[in-house]
């Protein structure tokens, strides 16, 4: 049966206590931040400081999510700092206690978190994400997943651009035309509907549609009452778009890229979203590495603030390049993995050299 030594669970104690205060406190700053964001929308449509306070609380998983890494290297680098400046540490290494066994009983620590993590980020940030957004969007009468675009939603389909200009969150359409092309790649039709509800599994029935044929250099027009749309666009593919590639589940950024790829769109934000879902837990077993070497100082004068300012600026670095180097994975057309994996590699190199500069002292 396995069990933890002494100082094995008093290290992992110390550390998550450590971690989990951190984590809390970051929390309650990013969230005030966010309500205070929020309580600009209050009054637009019926959206009211209920729903700011909603809002919040439901984007409070997606922080912790973002935040558990840095809170990780903040949390250990506290808390090795802590033990050093009592001489803990100095008194384990004296008893014959290596580096790689101190470094083994951080990363029991690590793997908890970087389950938490994974847990977090894939069975509860997708479908408060979209609660959020959903309630967010039905209090203010607001567009769903218009990406910036005025004229609407976009959606390829096949031979076929969509163009939604309303989508509910009860996934009904309103205002949609769609443009289909035939083989030629020469615009053969153009209709508009209403209003669209879908019937599974694949199929849209269509209101008040007015179709425009064009049949080479004549065209005619077609009304109708009801129509169906054959499309392999659905309310989860539409649903799909009101949460942030980043903030999606592994099962929707996998239907979304293949979907993408079928219509022969590019899907390298979404690529690169799905290697960082994969990769972005275990950032946790970096940051304890990073942390371990300032453990093995223990100067009493302003030590431990320096360290915290230290762990501080490292967790601002580590969150902007990974934003960075997702953003220019896509404007340069980087592979996805390393575009995914390029910041935690440069963490663990660093953490690799710091070590063994504390191994050769």
């Amino acid at each position: 049966m396995f069990r933890l030594n002494l100082y094995q669970r008093y290290l992992m104690r110390e550390t998550l206590v450590a971690v989990f205060l951190v984590l809390a406190a970051f929390l309650a700053l990013f969230s005030f931040f966010d309500l205070v964001n929020e309580l600009r929308s209050v009054g637009r449509g019926g959206y009211q400081l209920g729903h700011a306070v909603s809002f919040v609380a439901l984007s409070l998983p997606a922080l912790v999510y973002e935040l558990i890494p840095i809170a990780t290297l903040i949390g250990a680098l506290y808390a090795l700092s802590t033990l050093a400046r009592h001489s803990e540490i100095t008194v384990l290494r004296a008893s014959g206690l290596a580096t790689s066994d101190l470094l083994m009983s951080l990363f029991r620590v690590a793997g908890l978190l970087a389950l938490l993590t994974f847990v977090v980020g894939e069975g509860v940030v997708p479908y408060s994400e979209r609660m959020a957004q959903e309630m967010r969007a039905n209090a203010m009468s607001k567009v769903i997943a218009q990406q910036g675009f005025e004229s609407g939603l976009w959606v390829k389909d096949g031979r076929s651009f969509v163009n939604i200009r309303r989508a509910g969150a009860d996934a009904r359409l309103e205002k949609i035309r769609i443009y289909h092309f035939n083989l030629d790649n020469s615009l053969e039709s153009v209709t508009d509907a209403a209003e669209a509800t879908f019937v599974p599994p694949g199929n849209w029935a269509l209101k008040g549609v007015v179709r425009t044929v064009l049949d080479g250099n004549s065209s005619r027009v077609e009304h109708s009452d009801e129509d169906v749309w054959h499309s392999a666009v659905t309310p989860d593919l539409l649903a799909v778009l009101m949460v942030s590639p980043e903030r999606m589940s592994l099962l929707s950024l996998l239907n979304y890229t293949e979907h993408l790829s079928e219509n022969r769109q590019k899907s390298e934000r979404y690529q690169i979203a799905l290697w960082k879902k994969l990769v972005y837990p275990l950032a946790a077993l970096v940051m304890v590495a990073l942390a371990l070497p300032f453990g093995y100082s223990h100067n009493r004068v302003g030590g431990v603030s320096l360290k915290i300012f230290a762990g501080v600026m490292l967790g601002i670095l580590f969150y902007a390049l990974n934003g960075l180097f997702s953003n220019l994975g896509v404007i340069n057309a980087w592979p996805p993995f390393a575009s995914a994996v390029a910041p935690s590699a440069m963490f663990l190199l660093m953490a690799i050299g710091m070590l063994w500069w504390v191994e050769r002292r």
